[in-house]
């Protein structure tokens, strides 16, 4: 079952918004065959594994991290083809919460004289499919707040100036983690303010300066503009394709200026309305939403400050990366790395869970999970 795992994140984030998939085909230790669902639309581990097994498959063992599928999608039911093939038993770390699976696969596979066995290694397996997981029980994708930050958890100065905080390192390791979610989410003020491209550019480091080696086409890159304040010369419009990929969506409130969301739907981007929380803004739950409904299985939230901190009180981050440099910036102006409202007490406070810390060059890279997300 770990080999499957191993197999399964050989996809990354390719096969979204399916799950990543490991199967092994088994005879006692004799290993068969084997495979991983590499990308969307591509044949599922479990029937790859089967092809390449034959006729070796009968009174096999099949080991696979998720419930088979028993529907039809873009491929066949891999039950179909595990009871054609003649395996004996199935080994699989834990249920699909998909609909139209959801323990219906181990059904159809008991009935058919199919021995299965569940929940080896399955912490581990539902990590691994965590966007996935949290994609079909919350009807939203799974959200990470990534950030680089002061030792003071500082974004900016007082006069906000942020580049660079974190080191050449963590930048590059920052489009690393762009280049494996399907969007990127900001807010307008940090649009308007640094004017970013929100694409991946996987950077050479050579004395001490990054060295692009171009852009690719990068995430879906969204906006939170509840006033239609972007412009439409703005660097993140540049080449916006209406696609799910290198797209652009932007998130308005219901009375946003219908000639301003014209400008911008010239430019390329695709401006959604939505309706509006308590403080005015744009109801950062209803966009995530609205991004499930358009197959986006994960968001990374680069800021600023407040769209941080709503996201955070909304309670749907599911996980915090936070690069902190070695450079502390002061001062009372100086913008917190969470804005909004905050906790008043500590017992309202966001708790973190799981956390590991490692080094990003002169930076220490903090991650963790969030306990008590809103489902």
């Amino acid at each position: 079952m770990g080999r499957c795992l191993l197999l399964a994140a050989r996809a990354g984030s390719r096969t979204s918004p399916n799950p990543m998939v490991g199967a092994i085909v088994a005879k006692g230790a004799r290993v068969i065959a084997q495979a991983w669902h590499r990308r969307a639309g591509a044949a599922h581990a479990e029937a790859a594994a089967l092809s390449r097994a034959g006729r070796a498959a009968r009174g096999s063992t099949l080991y696979v991290n998720l419930e088979p599928c028993c529907h039809y999608g873009r491929t066949p039911p891999c039950v179909d083809a595990i009871i054609a093939a003649g395996v004996r038993r199935v080994v699989c770390a834990h249920r699909d919460p998909f609909p139209l699976v959801n323990g219906r696969g181990f059904t159809a596979l008991k009935r058919s004289g199919v021995r299965v066995d569940t929940g080896l290694l399955r912490d581990k397996a539902m990590r691994l499919n965590e966007r996935y997981l949290t994609f079909v029980t919350r009807r939203r994708p799974f959200v990470t707040v990534k950030a680089a930050m002061t030792l003071d958890g500082r974004i900016a100065t007082a006069g906000g100036d942020s580049r660079w905080i974190s080191s050449a390192r963590s930048r590059i390791e920052a489009h690393r983690m762009r280049a494996t979610h399907d969007a990127v989410m900001i807010g307008v003020n940090t649009a308007l303010a640094d004017d970013p491209r929100l694409t991946v550019r996987l950077a050479a480091v050579g004395a001490g300066r990054e060295r692009s080696r171009g852009a690719d086409r990068g995430p879906l890159r969204v906006v939170l503009d509840s006033r239609l304040r972007l412009g439409a010369k703005a660097r993140l419009l540049r080449g916006a394709r209406k696609s799910h990929r290198g797209g652009v969506i932007i998130y308005t409130g219901p009375a946003a200026s219908r000639p301003r969301a014209a400008s911008l739907e010239r430019a390329g981007a695709v401006v959604v309305r939505v309706r509006a929380d308590a403080a005015g803004r744009v109801d950062i739950g209803s966009a995530l939403r609205d991004l499930a409904r358009r197959g986006v299985t994960s968001v990374l939230i680069e800021g600023g400050g407040e769209l941080i901190g709503s996201a955070l009180e909304a309670r749907v981050v599911d996980k915090v990366t936070l690069f902190i440099a070695p450079l502390i910036v002061g001062g009372h102006g100086a913008i917190p790395v969470a804005g909004g409202r905050g906790a008043r007490k500590l017992r309202q406070g966001i708790d973190l869970t799981e956390m590991t810390v490692r080094r990003s060059g002169p930076d220490l890279l903090v991650e963790g999970y969030v306990t008590g997300v809103k489902r």
